[in-house]
């Protein structure tokens, strides 16, 4: 499908209306797994912060990663003591799991996660998700690489923090400077789409889902934070830093090969409305024009380079064809990936067909050309013979150019516009219900109703209500989000901690 005619599933970003509404605008999910010891004064901490800062409703969900100690029972009496928080049990380890499965089961329209040791300075935590409350962003990321961070951390943990972002600019070409910080934000309608395609369930799946989001060209923002190491993380750092290195190599791969369906996640060009008002512009033409020049200028080098060397041992006919023909498989393959944006194999080899039908039309160009000037001149000089050639393939390049876009990759119906808003299909298969093996404190759970993205954004009262009775505690299968979507089978459960599998370890 191609990446850049396709305005994807996802509408442009809008700033979410104030009003008053029951649902929680924010959501902070807290990943756990036995922090039987700090989770209580962290929920607690969190819970005071954003009642005491954050002007819109908010919900903190406590996401338990199978703990064997006495954590799930400290969070059933956090949930049973502040109304804004929820618990979720999941019988499977792995941050990105719960990541997953709580996010896509929330209704809030902004969703955010952070360590349970709240090593980043919660007064962070607003300017995180104001850019995805206003529509600037989709996704938000602190970073303890920023110039205005400041950062308490030993030396060992700064040089595998700067390593490993080397590693990703180095390779997959990242350009956000934090991938690993515990402090992180996304749209629940950019998570419903990008969500599925993170195959992660552990500790890469922050970064894995940052790569493909900045691939595929959605607004990262990036957030300065205070940040202090906690020197009891029980994070096996071993562990973690080779299985990040064997995502790196899964990432880079799939991206080398155009596997990874990125065009989903496409934004209409241009979220201002006068981007939308203009008329009788092929969409994506002057990014095609600049790609196609780009390429030829490339091809046309590589064309002269191989007829300067066929030439050595035969005649112009013969080397200019030979030339030529090499170079036009190499300017179809590049031009199918960076001007016209088709990823995969699919149609590779009718492409390659159609171009090398391109290719007998240049080559009836050049070849006339030099016919021409051999009959003019019985020995015209190799400068001369290039001169010509250059004229000729500037004329045959324009034919190609409109040859490509109008019958070898053009706008067919399966590639062109799509809605720009969440299907109905889509939307239903991520619309928040009630599990059917779901466990819950109140005699009667109704799911909350679902965000509209445009409806008006929940407004939080203040002064903070007193703490009601009410709350909702569920159990979800590991793999499986509330409403039985985004399924996991990707990756067998693993140790993802030190006393994983050291029985003796105290924590």
């Amino acid at each position: 499908m191609r990446t850049d005619s396709s305005p994807g599933t996802l509408p442009a970003r809008e700033h979410l209306p104030a009003g008053n509404a029951g649902t929680p605008v924010l959501d902070v999910v807290i990943p756990v797994y036995n922090e039987e010891k700090d989770l209580q004064p962290c929920v607690r901490r969190l819970h005071e912060h954003l009642a005491r800062t954050f002007p819109y409703a908010f919900r903190i969900t406590i996401a338990d990663n199978a703990s064997t100690d006495g954590t799930p029972q400290v969070a059933a009496r956090l949930a049973a003591r502040l109304p804004e928080v929820s618990t979720f049990r999941l019988e499977q380890k792995g941050r990105g799991r719960a990541l997953r499965t709580v996010w896509a089961a929330s209704d809030a329209p902004v969703l955010a996660y952070m360590d349970v040791d709240l090593s980043t300075d919660l007064n962070a935590l607003l300017p995180l998700v104001a850019p995805l409350i206003s529509g600037h962003s989709d996704l938000a990321i602190g970073s303890r690489l920023a110039r205005a961070s400041r950062v308490v951390r030993g030396p060992k943990r700064e040089f595998i923090s700067r390593a490993y972002n080397l590693i990703l600019r180095g390779s997959l070409q990242a350009r956000f400077s934090d991938a690993q910080c515990g402090f992180k934000a996304i749209r629940r309608d950019v998570a419903q789409v990008l969500l599925p395609l993170v195959e992660d369930t552990g500790w890469f799946f922050d970064t894995e889902m940052l790569v493909l989001a900045e691939r595929a060209g959605l607004r990262i923002h990036e957030v300065p934070v205070d940040w202090v190491d906690d020197p009891d993380s029980t994070v096996h750092i071993v562990r973690t830093a080779t299985d990040d290195l064997k995502g790196v190599w899964r990432i880079g791969r799939a991206l080398t090969t155009g596997s990874l369906p990125l065009d989903r996640l496409t934004r209409p060009f241009g979220d201002d409305p006068r981007d939308r008002e203009i008329q009788d512009v092929p969409r994506g033409l002057a990014r095609q024009l600049v790609g196609f020049c780009v390429v030829g200028g490339l091809s046309t080098l590589f064309y002269l380079l191989l007829y300067s060397v066929f030439r050595q041992f035969s005649g112009s006919q013969i080397a200019n064809a030979l030339a030529l023909l090499v170079s036009a498989v190499a300017n179809t393959a590049a031009n199918r990936r960076l001007t016209f944006g088709v990823r995969g194999r699919g149609g590779a080899v009718r492409h390659q067909a159609q171009g090398l039908v391109v290719f007998g039309i240049g080559l009836a160009l050049t070849s006339g050309s030099l016919a021409a000037l051999n009959a003019a001149n019985a020995s015209p000089a190799h400068s001369t013979e290039l001169a010509v050639l250059i004229a000729a393939n500037l004329a045959a390049t324009v034919l190609r150019f409109l040859l490509f876009r109008a019958w070898v990759f053009p706008d067919r119906p399966e590639d062109g516009p799509v809605s720009t808003v969440v299907t109905a299909r889509t939307a239903s298969a991520h619309t928040p219900s009630a599990p059917a093996h779901a466990t819950t404190s109140s005699p009667a759970y109704a799911p909350p109703a679902p965000y509209r993205p445009d409806g008006p954004l929940p407004r939080r009262p203040l002064p903070h209500p007193a703490y009601g009775p009410f709350q909702t505690t569920a159990q979800v299968r590991a793999g499986e989000a509330a409403d039985g979507t985004w399924r996991d089978g990707t990756m067998p459960p693993r140790p993802v901690r030190p006393h994983d599998t050291d029985p003796g370890d105290p924590r």
